[in-house]
């Protein structure tokens, strides 16, 4: 099992958990060849409905379906109630940490935070200074990447507040879960999650600008070639609302419209899967084709609401991570309900000193880095990758951070040699709205390769259905 990794199924001396009682007997009576058949009825269905990911880099341009695991992970009722409590003090925090940057900027007066890391930081907007945001919420949708390390206990990793994805994979993974197995559901009390897009629909509609009755929502994707437009086109379907590219909306009399066959028609709130950057070419870059001439003047207006806000990124910055539990203590007077990963900023000399000193043994990061890309993993590289690695930090600190190598959790897997542990990481989705709301579960992402510690689609890995137990 694995010794010195926590896993989610089997306690240290090999027992089974008992919120895997069940999972496990029904694993022991199933024949193989059911369980092979099935797995591969699942790798049909998922090319037949299209869940794929375009991939960047090496392989620019090709598409991979993303390996689907149907060994679940299980999380019991009481667990999940005290993870959830800390995810959503924790996005409270970061809203309130925004409204705070863009306006008063209190926590930057006081010292708690330098200000030239968020002001001279390149998510920091200084166009949205002053505006007032309905609700004071910038980050409608958060996708909180949580671990679990040591005796088992959770971890946040970093927290996704631009436009975070994935959320599609966690509503397919059930549903393929309750079509393949469904006697598996009649034995256990499983949270619902395929009502997400409800919860989503409701959000986005409770943050309307002021006024607006039976507001018109639509999602605003890049296009067909962004790595999540599945995703994209998922959402809207599923919550009936219209997917638009740039070039079908225009602004008037600061007012977004919508182009249909029926004429103008009017867009109240718009959930954006397109980067500040290429938001609106008058205000950001001018050679942008995905945006909106003018959406930054409507914005500012109070006539269209952006979800997540313009400027969110700055809350997600890997260098700001390590200050969100001063955050939670500065604007909620409360203690984090979970912890950070210990973290050094490769800004500051003597954590570049300590980074430097220790490659071999740490994880190092891009601060605007995604998707498992410009990142060194040091247990799991060549002194020659170490080395080239070190030239790139010693140029440009500022752009990383450290963290150690945590003892990701691990989970039984397929992978063709039978059932191995792999690790694994969760990303559950936090909406704010009228309130805060989240669907229980996420999505469990799982590093397929052995050893790997690397969950990113793009990296190889896979994803498991989340089932959290209810009482």
């Amino acid at each position: 099992m694995g010794a010195s990794f926590y896993n989610e199924m089997h306690a240290a001396d090999g027992s089974v958990r008992p919120h895997y009682d069940c999972f496990a007997n029904w694993l022991k009576s199933t024949p193989s060849e059911r369980i092979d058949r099935r797995r591969a009825e699942a790798d049909m269905a998922f090319h037949r409905v299209g869940i794929t990911f375009a991939v960047y880099g090496e392989d620019e341009g090709t598409e991979r379906l993303i390996p689907f695991d149907i060994v679940p992970r299980i999380i019991p009722s009481a667990e999940w109630k005290a993870l959830a409590a800390g995810l959503k003090q924790r996005v409270k925090a970061l809203n309130a940490f925004l409204h705070d940057i863009y306006h008063d900027q209190h926590i930057l007066a006081e010292g708690r935070i330098p200000a030239d890391q968020v002001l001279k930081n390149g998510q920091f907007r200084p166009e949205m200074l002053g505006v007032d945001v309905p609700g004071g919420i910038y980050a409608h949708i958060a996708g909180v990447d949580v671990v679990r390390a040591g005796e088992g206990e959770f971890y946040v990793l970093e927290d996704n507040l631009r436009v975070p994805s994935g959320v599609s994979y966690m509503i397919e993974d059930r549903k393929m879960m309750m079509r393949l197995f469904p006697e598996l559901f009649a034995r256990h009390k499983i949270a619902p999650v395929l009502h997400y897009p409800d919860l989503l629909f409701d959000s986005l509609n409770s943050v309307a600008p002021l006024g607006v009755e039976n507001p018109t929502v639509a999602v605003l994707t890049p296009g067909a070639l962004n790595s999540a437009y599945f995703e994209h086109t998922y959402l809207a379907q599923q919550m009936g609302v219209q997917l638009v590219e740039g070039r079908d909306l225009f602004v008037h009399d600061d007012t977004v419209w919508m182009r249909t066959t029926q004429g103008p028609k009017r867009v109240d709130v718009i959930y954006r899967r397109v980067d500040d950057d290429f938001l609106d070419p008058r205000a950001f870059r001018k050679d942008s084709m995905l945006g909106v001439p003018g959406l930054l003047d409507a914005y500012k207006a109070g006539r269209v609401t952006l979800a997540n806000a313009i400027g969110t990124g700055v809350a997600d910055d890997k260098s700001i991570y390590p200050f969100v539990p001063d955050m939670i203590r500065f604007y909620l007077g409360e203690e984090p309900l979970l912890s950070n990963v210990p973290t050094y900023v490769c800004r500051e000399p003597d954590d570049l000193a300590y980074t430097l000193a220790h490659l071999p043994e740490l994880v190092v990061k891009e601060v605007h880095g995604a998707g498992g890309y410009g990142m060194l993993v040091g247990p799991a590289s060549t002194k020659a990758e170490i080395e080239a690695f070190r030239k790139q930090l010693q140029a440009h600190p500022e752009r990383y951070i450290a963290q150690p190598t945590l003892s990701l959790s691990n989970c039984p897997t397929f992978v063709e040699s039978g059932i191995a542990p792999r690790h694994i990481d969760l990303r559950p989705f936090v909406l704010s709205g009228e309130e805060v709301r989240m669907v229980p579960g996420g999505l469990t992402r799982v590093a397929l390769r052995e050893g790997s510690l690397v969950v990113n689609s793009s990296q190889g890995g896979g994803t498991k259905d989340t089932w959290v137990l209810e009482d």
